[in-house]
């Protein structure tokens, strides 16, 4: 059948469709946006480090703080609550704090790690 030369044929181009991948193949971050049980999984895993890292830090803190009214309480030397204070309290404090920050970044980069597939 000859075509009529009126007629043109029109090529419709746009981006190249994404393949898509074998079966086996699977995105935690699509897990987690979909609200998956698997998503939730790896939600709960970060959460679960987080809260151990709090705990670790407030079991510390709890050893650290805990026997000083005791201490206090034997003494009753002024100078010596003042120097415990400031020089035997304060720097674990901040070395405490220092630890658990890079602690909590730490978790969320390997968290962020995981669901980026890197």
């Amino acid at each position: 059948m000859p075509q009529d030369p009126t007629e043109r044929r029109v090529v419709v181009t746009g981006p190249p469709r994404r393949t898509r991948r074998d079966s086996g193949y699977y995105r935690p971050r699509t897990e987690i946006d979909e609200q998956t049980t698997l998503g939730h999984t790896y939600v709960r895993s970060l959460m679960r480090s987080q809260l151990r890292a709090g705990l670790t830090v407030l079991t510390v803190l709890v050893l650290l703080v805990g026997p000083l009214p005791l201490v206090f309480a034997t003494t009753r030397n002024n100078g010596l609550e003042w120097a415990v204070l400031g020089f035997g309290l304060y720097p674990p404090l901040v070395l405490l704090a220092r630890w658990y920050v890079r602690r909590a970044e730490r978790n969320e980069k390997d968290f962020v790690r995981l669901v980026e597939d890197r």
